[in-house]
């Protein structure tokens, strides 16, 4: 069992020393400064994902409504993903590759930040939520793994964990919402020092 641990950890070091040789940081700072920029001009963020991705997206909309790291004011930010009466009412009467799209075209406005959670990168109610977004003038940003999929040719930003392994990646893609929710309270917050 001890083996089994220390390969997963020393995977996961690989991967995180792997992050650093390639577009991956570049792109997690093109992706914050797209979301200051939204926010400081009084849009909003909104996220969605599926399964683990879904708690993602959760996690990063509770970050920035209640705090990261420092007290400070609340950050406006949804999920897509936690309202079962709207989900099932949706996936019911459309069909579930329509539950963020329609979604999307009920409370995006543009100069808003849509960002997709995918490990696949392929999952159609996201691709459609994109395509949605996109023609709503909304920045896109897909949180991604694997080659991408379809999503790494859709949004305007793309950061996609190089790796193949569905838990690894999730594991980047929470360290990622923590570096970019870090990342937006600093330059949203600059002169408030107050950490919790």
């Amino acid at each position: 069992m001890i083996e089994s641990i220390t390969r997963t950890i020393d995977e996961k070091i690989l991967l995180l020393e792997k992050l650093k040789d390639c577009q991956y940081l570049q792109q997690i700072s093109n992706a914050i400064n797209a979301m200051v920029d939204s926010l400081k001009h009084g849009n909003k963020i909104i996220l969605a994902g599926n399964g683990g991705s879904a708690a993602d997206a959760q996690h990063f909309a509770g970050e920035l409504m209640g705090r990261f790291m420092k007290e400070r004011a609340a950050l406006p930010a949804i999920s897509l993903c936690v309202d079962p009466s709207v989900t099932t009412c949706i996936g019911n009467d459309y069909g579930y590759e329509k539950i963020f799209e329609r979604q999307i075209a009920g409370i995006g406005q543009e100069g808003d930040c849509f960002i997709a959670i995918s490990t696949s990168g392929n999952s159609e109610n996201l691709v459609r939520a994109v395509e949605a977004a996109k023609g709503k003038q909304i920045i896109t940003i897909g949180l991604l793994g694997k080659d991408g999929g379809i999503l790494k040719n859709l949004c305007d930003y793309v950061l996609v964990v190089p790796s193949d392994e569905t838990p690894r990646i999730q594991e980047i893609h929470t360290f990622t919402v923590h570096v970019m929710c870090e990342g937006i309270e600093n330059e949203i917050f600059k002169n408030n020092l107050e950490n919790r």
